[in-house]
């Protein structure tokens, strides 16, 4: 019953809510930056690329042995290097791109933090604190004053 009740806490008190929220929206964000990558910013690589697929690029260290009859007796053996290059560049491109966003959202957030900026609605934390300093600012004016 105990465990019911930490549960139900638990569950009020918005941890659950806002890790589903989270989630939701990481998913939501995971396919916004998939489309970005992969219909955005990879054609124009692969035009430059010539359309090189990176993913058979490989070394071999022992040819594969095949039977007079075409089965295959030993495979082959290679260090598939391609496959690492491709993944790796694929990360760089992810990453990159998940910054500009992440950038661009913050500059969306420092200027809604902005007292002054008038284009866009500040929130109402953001005003009362702005607020309460710039009354601090006088009461310390007036008693320097004194």
């Amino acid at each position: 019953m105990k465990l019911f009740k930490e549960f139900k806490e638990f569950a009020v008190k918005g941890n659950m809510m806002d890790m589903a929220i989270g989630i939701i929206i990481g998913a939501a964000f995971n396919k916004v930056i998939d489309v970005l990558v992969k219909q955005v910013m990879l054609p124009p690589l692969s035009l430059l690329t010539g359309g090189v697929n990176f993913q058979n690029k490989k070394v071999i260290l022992r040819d594969a042995v095949l039977n007079p009859d075409g089965t295959t007796l030993k495979d082959e053996v290679a260090i598939g290097y391609g496959a690492l290059g491709e993944v790796m560049l694929d990360f760089l491109i992810i990453g990159f791109t998940v910054f500009i966003v992440v950038k661009f959202m913050n500059r969306l957030k420092r200027k809604a933090q902005d007292t002054k900026d008038v284009t866009v609605e500040t929130p109402k934390d953001i005003e009362l604190l702005d607020k309460l300093t710039k009354l601090m600012e006088e009461q310390n004016a007036l008693l320097k004053a004194k």
